[in-house]
């Protein structure tokens, strides 16, 4: 098959379009004819060598950790998937970005979605849920989620608006308008944003998610009172110091069929902000390093 690989730690230039052994499911696995593969935060990390010590690979190594496609191969024990049903989900840190790839959770993409949304789904929507779970039930609430135009952000918007909360989200100015059409109430992030919220929720915030780790942990623990009705996602360093919820990405299939039930009933669309070819990933890690995104960035194969 043809891959996107790396063969040593660094830049975007370490990325190469080659030949490569086709994979294999084991127990518990099912493997794809990949249609699309999200590109993520963590697939720059963990190919820069940023992220090693959390998160070692085997080099050679094929980037990506989601994907949809068509079921083309079953390991022993699994029960619900058939070949050829079409499928989003996630296999490993690394594997995504590839034409064949192995999953170990999953669920059927729904026909409401592109290929190139299901690929932006599956680790956004699982991350965007462990991170709104961690704060208890959303109907009838006020969050604030900080960072909210990005690929995990833009997910917990839909997601936490579908299940009945008030959501206010954070983003530069020129995504106010794109926040606003995913049902939240766009304010901008940093200096006096306490005194913000103060006009756009005078009943106060009662939870919020923090998806940006922009330093601002201490500030969110500040506006709604208690750390304990706090969660990030990405902020490691001052989670635990602070007593916050830290929610990691897990491979779990129930949330993903949460996530693609949403999608049949019309409630929740990954957002997609630039397509770029297999020969073009070099340029869509680089995009992605950049951050400032609006929405998810994949990679169709």
């Amino acid at each position: 098959m043809r891959a996107v690989r790396y063969h040593q730690y660094g830049g975007v230039e370490t990325l190469v379009v080659e030949q490569v052994p086709d994979p294999h499911p084991g127990p518990g696995e099912i493997r794809i004819r990949v249609a699309a593969a999200g590109v993520n935060p963590v697939d720059w990390k963990v190919r820069s060598g940023a992220a090693r010590e959390v998160l070692p690979v085997g080099l050679p190594a094929i980037p990506g950790r989601d994907a949809v496609g068509v079921v083309d191969a079953i390991g022993a024990g699994v029960q619900g998937v058939s070949t050829g049903d079409r499928v989003f989900g996630l296999g490993g840190v690394t594997g995504a970005t590839a034409e064949l790839a192995v999953l170990s959770a999953w669920a059927h993409a729904p026909a409401t979605w592109s290929d190139e949304e299901a690929a932006g789904a599956a680790l956004a929507s699982v991350t965007a849920m462990g991170g709104l779970k961690a704060l208890g039930p959303l109907r009838g609430r006020t969050l604030l989620i900080e960072g909210a135009a990005g690929g995990v952000g833009s997910a917990a918007v839909e997601i936490a608006v579908a299940q009945g909360a008030t959501v206010i989200g954070t983003a530069s100015e020129r995504n106010h308008e794109f926040l606003a059409s995913l049902g939240a109430i766009p304010t901008t992030y940093g200096t006096g944003l306490a005194e913000r919220l103060a006009t756009l929720a005078p009943g106060g915030v009662d939870i919020a998610l923090d998806t940006a780790a922009s330093g601002s942990l201490a500030d969110l623990v500040a506006i709604v009172g208690d750390p304990t009705r706090v969660s990030t996602i990405a902020d490691h360093a001052n989670a635990q110091r602070l007593g916050v919820h830290l929610a990691n990405a897990e491979n779990d299939s129930t949330l993903l069929a949460e996530a693609g039930e949403l999608g049949r009933q019309g409630r929740y669309t990954p957002r997609i902000e630039r397509t770029y070819s297999l020969e073009q990933t070099a340029q869509a890690h680089a995009d992605a390093e950049r951050g400032h995104t609006r929405g998810k960035i994949v990679v169709r194969i």
